[in-house]
């Protein structure tokens, strides 16, 4: 249908017209690297050597434009764009500020580490059935929750990133793999299902899915206005799900160490922390008052987390599940933030979860060396040997559990530093306790890993490991691509754990603007506004231009009659 000139549509009244800088273009550059990465290895199928070094080629890339977003923001504050230049709130918007700009970043860095080591892990046939199109549409996801600004796009996110998940744990189709997919994947169906609804539950109470938008008119709202404290119990259940955190941790120690430990180590360093950054983004941004109604809730469940992580990691044989276990229980820490609530215990949560995502990548990869050197065996009665194996691999494997256990001079020391004394500031001694008690137990478990797997000679039933089988030497080409992402992960956990100052700095930062959001509105509204501005200056001055005109005409119509 041809258009009509006598009415041309005013495209200022619903879209933005400025036009896009190619700065902000970096807002999307994640996603295209990761999703057209995943595509073009789809059409080199039957060029499986490539596949490996092409993954680390797009995920270094992944790491500088992360980190080139993240220096944006810790500059100018927050940026944003919405796709389609249609006005917020009604087009989706991407948003980078602190939080979400580091948590992208570390996962970026994760990710190549994990695709290195992968080049001496993974074989043909798993590359062929699709491991590394999976791996970087698996980042598609985990990178697009944390730089969303619309919770309805945070759920298409996920399942993305589930989808993909998916894949990752059934690779080599073996029947331990299908049986630990199955246990992941009810769950996590489970969560995603109860998080849609809840967010139709929320667009029908408040009319918007724009974070912001919610965030803003939810603080307008009289008290009591909005079913807060139902939505806010929804959004819990559904994140702690994802998260694993107590009483639905179950699924993870029994899914995570089925899979390849490749795989493990990335589901571990990253699945859960997701679902911490979706918990801290919807409860303390979006619906603070949600947040003050469940805080002891919140608090319980997060001392109850740690507490069952660390005696389930104690009580494990198989190291793969103690690690599982592991992982839960530095969900109850991150969730420690959440339930305080204050500036300095939100930044503990977000520093913790910087802390678990290396440090738990890094223990399964080391894991994974040693796997390697004694023939596959993980359960701690066939461990032995490995300090006279590799002293450096039990000399970085002992700096990662003394980072687990929160121990100086590591990375896992501050974040808990921090939270003990945000709880014990706002009157949650026992918390506080349950954070200390919960380190305790954890250092106990993992000496207990090192113990059985590098300092003593062999398997159970060797005599100071005099009879013991030597563990198997690895060739200079293996050793080089499974040993130096883990010696990266831990100099960045050790140069974390001496020098906080920057990761610290962030973290303060992406808590101050989650709980005072006004420059996160600003950076939404602020060209919405700026744009209103303007039309209105040249309505007005039409306006004015056309009453001249006006006036013009009849002081000349006046004068002809004169």
């Amino acid at each position: 249908m041809a258009g009509n000139a006598d009415h041309a549509v005013d495209y200022a009244a619903g879209m933005l017209m400025a036009p896009t800088s190619l700065a902000d273009w970096l807002i999307v550059a994640p996603s295209l690297i990761t999703i057209i990465g995943g595509a073009s290895l789809v059409m080199l199928r039957y060029q499986a050597k490539w596949h490996g070094y092409l993954s680390c080629l797009y995920l270094a890339a992944l790491v500088i434009v992360d980190a080139l977003l993240l220096s944006r923001v810790m500059a100018e504050g927050p940026i944003t764009m919405t796709m389609g230049r249609w006005l917020p709130p009604f087009g989706i918007t991407l948003v980078v500020d602190a939080l979400g700009g580091l948590m992208a970043l570390i996962a970026a860095i994760v990710a190549l580490a994990v695709c290195v080591y992968s080049l001496a892990d993974i074989s043909v046939t798993s590359t062929r059935f699709g491991f590394y199109p999976a791996l970087l549409w698996m980042m598609t996801g985990i990178t697009g929750s944390f730089l969303t600004g619309d919770i309805f796009n945070l759920y298409v996110w996920f399942e993305v990133m589930l989808i993909s998940s998916f894949g990752l744990l059934i690779v080599d189709g073996e029947r331990i793999q299908l049986d630990g997919a199955m246990k992941y994947a009810v769950l996590n169906l489970m969560a995603t299902t109860l998080f849609l609804v809840t967010t139709g539950y929320l667009y029908g109470a408040v009319g918007s899915l724009n974070m912001a938008d919610i965030a803003m008119r939810l603080r307008a709202m009289p008290e009591g206005a909005a079913p807060m404290g139902t939505i806010a119990t929804l959004y819990l259940l559904a994140f702690s799900m994802k998260a694993a955190a107590f009483p639905v941790n179950f699924w993870l120690p029994a899914s995570y160490h089925t899979p390849k430990i490749v795989v493990s180590a990335i589901f571990a360093g990253l699945l859960t922390k997701v679902g911490v950054y979706a918990l801290i983004r919807t409860l303390v941004l979006v619906m603070p008052e949600g947040r003050d109604l469940l805080s002891d809730l919140i608090a319980w469940i997060a001392a109850l987390t740690m507490i069952v992580g660390a005696i389930g990691a104690l009580a494990q044989n198989d190291v793969r599940r103690t690690f599982g276990f592991l992982v839960v229980g530095g969900i109850g820490s991150s969730m420690v933030g959440v339930a305080v609530g204050t500036q300095d215990a939100i930044t503990g949560a977000i520093l913790y979860a910087v802390n678990s995502i290396l440090v738990m990548t890094a223990l399964y990869l080391a894991f994974g060396i040693l796997m390697r050197k004694n023939g596959g065996k993980y359960n701690l009665s066939d461990l032995g040997g490995g300090y006279k194996a590799s002293s450096w691999l039990s000399i970085l494997f002992l700096a990662l559990v003394f980072a687990a256990s929160g121990l100086p001079p590591f990375s896992g020391f501050w974040p808990k530093m921090v939270l003990v004394e945000s709880s014990l500031k706002e009157g949650y001694g026992w918390l506080a306790f349950s954070i200390l008690l919960s380190g305790f137990i954890t250092t106990i478990a993992m000496g207990r890993v090192w113990a059985h797997a590098f300092w003593r000679g062999g398997p159970i039933g060797t005599p100071d490991g005099r009879d013991a089988a030597p563990l198997y030497t690895l060739s200079e080409i293996v050793r080089r691509r499974v040993f130096v992402p883990v010696v990266a992960l831990v100099a960045m956990i050790v140069y974390i754990g001496v020098y906080p100052s920057p990761v610290f700095s962030v973290s303060q930062y992406g808590a101050a603007t989650l709980l005072k959001p006004d420059q996160y509105f600003d950076a939404v509204f602020g060209p919405v506004k700026e744009q209103k501005k303007e039309r209105s200056e040249a309505l007005a001055a039409e306006g004015h231009s056309l009453n001249d005109a006006k006036e013009h005409g009849t002081t000349q119509k006046s004068e002809g009659a004169h």
